[in-house]
């Protein structure tokens, strides 16, 4: 570690094998409990810190990576209502997470987390809606082409996705370890808790993905080809 509290073998772990903290993003939840809910408090300089800011931090993650996905259902619904039920969501988990370490630590985040999820997946359906969402072949266990079920929570490990036009599909919760999705074109695709670890997504087109976020890209592999959606970051090792 160096004086700045920075990792000074961060650049060298990927090389070396080690993905695991590379692919982590807090999703800007550091920076508010160092800054914020503890005032630039370091737990290395008061150790008895250490033990509350750890579990503020654990829910402030949380807290941010729901705002993260409200955020982005807010722009893409074409529902009034929803827009309005979204802010209003995000109006509540904001105050939470700014709040003061019992304040945060008193937020209950399952409530939160079910009425973040109905609304994100009610948004995902009128979204994919517009792709032909509900024509959509799924692919089954075999990774073969089926008939009529959708895609969401699927095993697709290692599948050979390339290539295909996959506009409106459910890929949510689906696992797509090691997945070839080379050059196909993932508009309006439900990537909510898909795994992408490995997942090849050189010159894919990501950039209408639905719920897409920074850890998911990072644990992918893609070259310059990729498009991503403007508020994410090309990793280095693309």
């Amino acid at each position: 570690m160096a004086d700045d509290f920075s990792c000074t073998i961060h650049q060298r772990l990927r090389p070396r094998g080690f993905r695991g903290c590379t692919v982590f993003d807090c999703f800007g939840a550091g920076q508010v409990v160092s800054q914020h809910t503890f005032a630039g408090t370091s737990w290395t300089q008061d150790p008895s810190s250490k033990s509350p800011m750890f579990a503020v931090f654990k829910v402030v993650r949380q807290l941010h990576e729901m705002l993260w996905y409200l955020d982005e259902a807010r722009q893409r619904t074409f529902d009034p209502d929803l827009v309005l039920t979204a802010e209003h969501l995000s109006e509540r988990i904001a105050a939470a997470a700014q709040g003061d370490a019992s304040t945060v630590l008193a937020t209950d985040v399952e409530t939160l987390h079910g009425e973040v999820r109905a609304l994100l997946m009610e948004v995902s359906e009128e979204l994919r809606a517009s792709y032909g969402a509900e024509d959509k072949p799924r692919l089954d266990a075999g990774r073969q082409p089926g008939a009529d079920a959708r895609l969401g929570g699927a095993d697709l490990m290692g599948a050979n996705l390339a290539n295909q036009s996959l506009c409106g599909s459910d890929l949510r919760g689906a696992y797509l370890i090691g997945a070839n999705l080379r050059k196909s074109d993932l508009t309006a695709v439900d990537l909510l808790g898909a795994d992408l670890r490995g997942a090849q997504l050189h010159g894919a087109d990501l950039s209408s993905a639905l719920y897409l976020t920074q850890p998911q890209i990072n644990a992918a592999e893609g070259d310059p080809s990729t498009l991503l959606p403007p508020r994410l970051t090309r990793p280095d090792h693309w």
